[in-house]
């Protein structure tokens, strides 16, 4: 599901997922504005789906249902079923889609305010979140080794609960991503309570939020980054067993100042591809793009949001 469908970029990806098999895209939008974008574009439409919102035959069923599940009357249910990521949303919601890509022409927070009040969240889950996929082009003696960074675009200073919400919704992320088991550092600049400060101990709390809630989760912590990925660091730091620590795959960042650095530095400084940042936490899967998004980044994003669809 493409909201931003008169997006020139957003109509490219569609073309682009559709003729090489990735997905079957549906474009939203009115119809003189996408096929005047087509035009613009050099582009086909044939075979790509599109629906105008504001015309739907299904906006009636889905203002219904919107209503119901917002406890809103119907007029401004179907008021506001008629907007294209809300329309898009309910499709998700009512199961008429697999996923929402969204993002090219909306802000990141109206993509998350769409997607809560029409998708929701995951069960047990209360905090929309981000991550990246990142690929090193080497690490460890291997070659295009991936990483999952989280949260990095999204929550600015989480709380102990919303970074237990993020540690948890990445690990179940990076078992649809990854080859590997899931192994999930908690990040500080503190190693299980080697600094004494209201930072760290925000990690440690939320490190036993998650073991309340899912104890068998491979999350540890708190870590500084050399103990979460370096074997030799992590025996001389560490004073008991872990299952993460010296082979995390996926990092978990205090807050949003060290998470975005974190991905930028790996981009520039190691040269590794960043793929994001893809939204998590719904109860469908549903992602954000920026707003300067090419086709390429749209049709990365869409085939990420589709692994998640994976059992």
């Amino acid at each position: 599901m493409l909201p931003d469908g008169v997006d020139a970029n957003v109509l490219t990806a569609a073309r682009r997922l559709l003729d090489a098999r990735i997905a079957r895209p549906i474009l939203l939008g009115n119809a003189d504005r996408l096929a005047q974008t087509a035009a613009r574009a050099h582009l086909s439409l044939d075979g790509l789906p599109t629906i105008d919102p504001a015309a739907s035959p299904q906006v009636e069923a889905y203002a219904a249902a919107y209503a119901r599940r917002r406890n809103v009357d119907d007029n401004v249910a179907r008021r506001l079923v008629r907007k294209p990521l809300v329309y898009g949303g309910m499709m998700l919601a009512q199961g008429d889609a697999d996923t929402m890509v969204a993002g090219a022409l909306n802000a990141t927070a109206t993509v998350i305010q769409a997607a809560a009040v029409t998708v929701g969240y995951a069960p047990g889950i209360q905090t929309a979140s981000s991550f990246f996929l990142m690929l090193l082009p080497s690490y460890a003696g291997r070659i295009n080794v991936p990483l999952i960074y989280a949260d990095c675009a999204v929550n600015i200073q989480p709380t102990a609960e919303q970074l237990a919400d993020i540690a948890l919704t990445t690990e179940a992320t990076a078992r649809h991503l990854l080859d590997e088991s899931p192994r999930v550092a908690l990040l500080s600049f503190s190693t299980t309570g080697s600094a004494v400060h209201s930072d760290a101990e925000k990690v440690r709390r939320a490190l036993a939020l998650v073991r309340q809630r899912r104890p068998a989760a491979c999350i540890d912590g708190e870590f500084q980054a050399d103990t979460a990925l370096c074997a030799r660091v992590a025996a001389k730091k560490l004073k008991r067993a872990s299952a993460v620590a010296g082979d995390a795959n996926v990092l978990i960042f205090p807050d949003l100042d060290a998470g975005n650095i974190a991905y930028k530095l790996t981009q520039y400084l190691a040269g590794a591809q960043a793929f994001g940042p893809i939204l998590q936490g719904f109860a469908k899967p549903v992602s954000d793009l920026s707003r300067g998004a090419s086709a390429e980044d749209i049709v990365a994003t869409a085939a990420i949001c589709l692994t998640q669809l994976q059992a």
